[in-house]
């Protein structure tokens, strides 16, 4: 099950939290990856960790907002089969705490930079008769969070494509999806903590973890398992979806 030799999979943020865990479970499944990341040394490093236990992978360093870097790494690729939207950056602010360069900055990387992979794969996908896109929304495009104002604009927007990809591209056989996670403990949480709760950070991530109803945040490898489920072929079936992975935060916080 959830075979995916020789596909060529393009995953965006994956040189670190959950892209990286996609990255190294697809590559694990028998994939091609292709890591596509800002941070020419993550990327690195996930590529190294990949095809020291076997896998296959490369590494492509570009900012996902600028589209005619986007452009170039697709054309090297040729045939994408997979493509997973995990690249993303967060915000904490307010409708009017928030600067217009810190909205642009989020609006930038996380609505324009995942058109420019869907402009990028798409017509190559068309080409190849098909493919698979998996977007990374957040429980925030789907509930009120306090002081997300930019971030969860951004997450609206992802939902919102997701469904007019799918509906736009079935004759071309193009499934979209998307996912909202809760919470998830990653790197950027750890760093969150320790530059605004110095000293606190362990009551802290305590508090931010039972937030969740289920008591805890979720680890990248569970976000990943749901992400090859949805980009492989025992999931043909589902198109235009959003799948809430968020410890029962949507419909239990009350």
């Amino acid at each position: 099950m959830f075979n995916l030799q020789n596909k060529n999979v393009v995953v965006t943020g994956a040189g670190s939290g959950i892209g990286k865990s996609v990255a190294l479970l697809f590559a694990q499944q028998g994939a091609i990856v292709h890591v596509l990341d800002v941070n020419e040394k993550q990327a690195g490093e996930a590529v190294t960790e990949i095809t020291a236990a076997g896998g296959k992978a490369s590494a492509h360093i570009a900012d996902v907002s600028d589209q005619k870097k986007v452009l170039e790494i697709f054309q090297q690729i040729v045939q994408p089969d997979i493509l997973v939207n995990s690249a993303g950056i967060s915000h904490i602010g307010k409708a009017d705490t928030t600067s217009t360069e810190d909205f642009d900055r989020l609006f930038n990387v996380n609505v324009k930079g995942l058109y420019n992979c869907l402009y990028a794969a798409i017509p190559l996908m068309k080409k190849n008769k098909g493919g698979v896109i998996l977007n990374m929304s957040s429980i925030a495009a789907i509930v009120g969070i306090p002081d997300r104002f930019a971030y969860s604009m951004t997450k609206g927007a992802v939902s919102a494509m997701t469904l007019s990809v799918a509906k736009d591209y079935l004759a071309d056989n193009i499934r979209c999806n998307c996912i909202s996670p809760a919470r998830v403990h990653t790197a950027f949480v750890d760093g969150f903590l320790a530059k605004n709760y110095p000293g606190k950070e362990a009551e802290m991530f305590e508090k931010l973890s039972k937030t969740q109803p289920i008591g805890r945040m979720a680890t990248p490898g569970e976000i990943a398992h749901l992400i090859l489920y949805l980009c492989s072929d025992e999931a043909s079936f589902i198109t235009g979806c959003d799948y809430p992975i968020d410890g029962g935060f949507t419909k239990l916080n009350n």
